[in-house]
């Protein structure tokens, strides 16, 4: 039998926990025989849910966790001092090898620290940045960081580049991945002193497409599929995108409803109108990787229904088929030999 990919889930992490997130797991192994689930957390309550579901034990196994990390704490105390929790206990399964990837919707603080402490960051990687797909009129672009590293360096931004080539080239299939960096103007010369100094680091970057500076306006449209920028603006861009595209669905249909015409009209359109909008719902691509550490760490929304748990489980199964972390140590080994 082929070796399965084995992922960690918190399954106490998030508003909808453990009941969306036990869903969501259990639908990711009956559309996928090559995935394995550890579901971590308080046994009783997972089990609870799983009586609901009809699955192949062999995919899915429970691994008790008493401790919950809440969404208010500190991130760096709880990691430390919660060591029976559903985030440190998945985590410890990928730094000891027994998972390959760990997936969670709970704290973002205590995810990004658990990465970088408990699993480490990968050999020559400076700060491992959030990495979440956002969809585009030509299907879906990377945006990273989306809030990882808000004091960026410009030496930061290229590896943000160099790993969202990687990921989008090998788990997305784009063939040359185009590469913007975020900036208030096309020109070269715009822009703050960060994209200032990256900028010519990244034109000169000779295993990446660069093709310049990306608006915000122009990044719906698809006009690049790696977009580097800091945390804290990649944060904006992500929360901005969200929050228009629901107001817009909102809009949409009730103005659909606004008249009996309207209503005729929308009965027409239902169908075409339904695959349009499901290709602009992020809940689509799962969560965000936390590209550069020695394992796979997927955060998803907080408000994460069964959907996105899924589809987060089953994104760890490329990432781990394509050696995506392999790949990642090539290009960070290649460039500190030519730093030397």
């Amino acid at each position: 039998m082929a070796e399965y990919v084995n992922v960690a889930v918190d399954a106490m992490g998030g508003d909808n926990a453990p009941a969306e997130v036990v869903k969501g797991a259990v639908e990711a192994i009956q559309e996928d025989k090559r995935v394995k689930v550890f579901l971590v957390g308080r046994e009783p309550a997972i089990r609870a849910e799983l009586q609901k579901y009809t699955f192949r034990p062999e995919q899915l196994e429970v691994v008790h966790a008493e401790e919950v990390i809440e969404m208010a704490e500190p991130p760096v105390m709880a990691i430390r001092k919660k060591k029976d929790s559903s985030i440190v206990k998945a985590m410890y399964m990928v730094k000891n090898g027994e998972c390959d990837a760990f997936v969670s919707a709970g704290s973002t603080g205590a995810v990004l620290v658990g990465g970088q402490i408990i699993v480490g960051r990968i050999k020559g990687v400076e700060r491992p940045p959030l990495a979440p797909l956002i969809p585009t009129m030509d299907g879906v672009s990377l945006l990273i960081d989306c809030g990882a590293n808000v004091d960026a360096r410009p030496s930061h931004l290229v590896q943000f580049a160099k790993m969202g080539s990687v990921y989008m080239e090998n788990v997305m299939g784009v063939k040359n991945p185009r590469v913007a960096i975020v900036n208030i103007g096309a020109e070269e010369e715009k822009g703050n002193a960060l994209v200032k100094e990256t900028f010519p680091l990244l034109k000169n970057c000779p295993d990446i497409n660069f093709t310049g500076s990306i608006e915000a306006r122009d990044i719906p449209n698809g006009a690049a599929d790696v977009i580097v920028c800091e945390a804290f603006v990649g944060n904006v861009i992500l929360k901005m995108y969200e929050g228009v595209g629901g107001a817009l669905i909102k809009k949409v249909k009730s103005g659909m409803m606004s008249s009996l015409r309207s209503k005729i009209g929308a009965l027409l359109v239902k169908p075409a109108l339904k695959q349009t909008l499901k290709s602009f719902d992020t809940e689509q691509y799962g969560g965000a990787p936390l590209l550069g550490l020695n394992g796979l760490v997927v955060k998803t929304h907080g408000s994460s229904k069964a959907v996105e748990i899924k589809n987060s489980i089953l994104q760890c199964i490329t990432f781990k088929e394509q050696e995506i972390n392999e790949k990642i140590k090539e290009k960070i080994v290649a460039e500190d030999q030519i730093k030397e």
